[in-house]
């Protein structure tokens, strides 16, 4: 077997750790936009913002404290790339906002699909099955110490985390493509606006599915570089950074469908608060545009 490298090692843990506080610092961002932009937002909304971004800012702090315990205070040891400190209980802040950010999209299927729980259980309980895997593994890399001992023993509960997160990405992702495709109107005005939606989901969606894939796909098919732990370092980042930009877009969506002179329908739930405060223009439509705004009403109110 090849012995360990320092680019495939500490190199690999050094540039998943930038690359990591890159994106913590545009999680930073996205929050305060989101605060600025959005101050009408439910107490439930805000506080899963101000969760996710307490839980990176602790993801990041432990990051470097355990590049500070690999490259300063174990330099120079010949065995110390195998050692696991204490500070890799990060893995467990990803897993909780992990799981923030997959109960999110749970609850926008469920809404999107006029409250189907039969669509929305197998994705919360998926979720619950990462969490605690995702537990499992860093409770016994801490109880370990050692890469070698976790490999020999417990690879597979590794794995297992990694391809439940995969499989909840692929799953919400094709879902709220399906309910998105399916609640396209008769006419075409609205077509750019769900549009936009389904890119967005598409785009998030896959991306976390990708870097999720790339990090189990290096943990399984070599056994002596790091690799996989800087990609880790990143999932994340890539979750939190979905779920804003998911929240953060809304007021874009808004006035491309205000240029159309069409409310939204109910069922896009763009935003949950202004629907029922906002004043209405009066319409020659009738009776039809009175049901769509009493239905928006009776969504939004949580």
């Amino acid at each position: 077997m090849a012995q360990p490298t320092i680019p495939a090692t500490y190199g690999a843990l050094l540039l998943g750790g930038l690359f990591a506080a890159v994106l913590s610092g545009l999680i930073a961002v996205q929050v305060v936009i989101y605060l600025k932009m959005y101050p009408e937002d439910s107490r439930r909304t805000r506080l899963i913002v101000l969760s996710v971004w307490t839980l990176d800012v602790c993801h990041t702090v432990c990051i470097w404290a355990a590049l500070w315990d690999y490259i300063v205070d174990r330099f120079g040891e010949a065995n110390g790339i195998d050692f696991i400190p204490w500070t890799m209980a990060a893995m467990v802040f990803t897993a909780i906002l992990t799981f923030l950010v997959h109960c999110f999209f749970a609850h926008r299927i469920f809404r999107l699909s006029k409250q189907n729980w039969a669509l929305t259980i197998p994705i919360v309980i998926l979720a619950l099955l990462r969490l605690v895997s995702a537990a499992a593994t860093t409770a016994e890399m801490i109880h370990t110490h050692s890469f070698s001992t976790f490999r020999l023993h417990f690879r597979w509960l590794f794995t297992l985390g990694l391809a439940l997160s995969s499989a909840i990405d692929v799953i919400i992702t094709g879902s709220l493509f399906f309910l998105l495709q399916k609640s396209r109107p008769d006419g075409a005005r609205l077509n750019r606006v769900i549009d936009m939606l389904i890119l967005y989901a598409f785009e998030t969606g896959s991306l976390t599915c990708a870097g999720t894939i790339a990090a189990m796909l290096c943990w399984l098919a070599s056994q002596n570089n790091l690799i996989f732990m800087g990609l880790h370092f990143v999932i994340g980042k890539l979750y939190a950074n979905s779920l804003l930009v998911t929240l953060n877009t809304r007021q874009k969506l808004r006035l491309t469908n205000s240029k159309s002179g069409e409310f939204l329908p109910p069922i896009l739930h763009l935003d949950p608060r202004r629907s029922s405060s906002q004043k209405r223009p009066e319409s020659s439509k009738g009776g039809k545009l009175e049901i769509n705004v009493e239905r928006s009403i009776q969504y939004d109110m949580d």
